[in-house]
């Protein structure tokens, strides 16, 4: 069975986890139930699985991770800009 097909999909579903939370922010204008810390300590993880995915040239691991790193940093500037 080739697994590249269900790993690209397990990472658009869990990176697309991450829009419902940016929407809000967008329409409310407010973060506050979100930490910095834990958007940076999930943001420095998702970092790591990306270099992992990188040093075995795992596509399915490189575009889920970019996707969540984007996604997070997308997060913290939201939440510093409606702060």
């Amino acid at each position: 069975m080739n697994w590249e097909l269900p790993g690209l999909l397990a990472g658009a579903i869990t990176a697309s986890g991450f829009l419902p939370q940016i929407y809000r922010g967008y329409k409310t204008k407010s973060l506050e139930d979100l930490s910095y810390f834990m958007l940076i300590f999930f943001g420095v993880g998702l970092s790591l699985w990306l270099l992992y995915g990188v040093h075995l040239n795992d596509v399915p691991i490189i575009l889920a991770n970019t996707a969540g790193v984007m996604c997070t940093i997308t997060l913290i500037l939201m939440k510093f800009k409606y702060s």
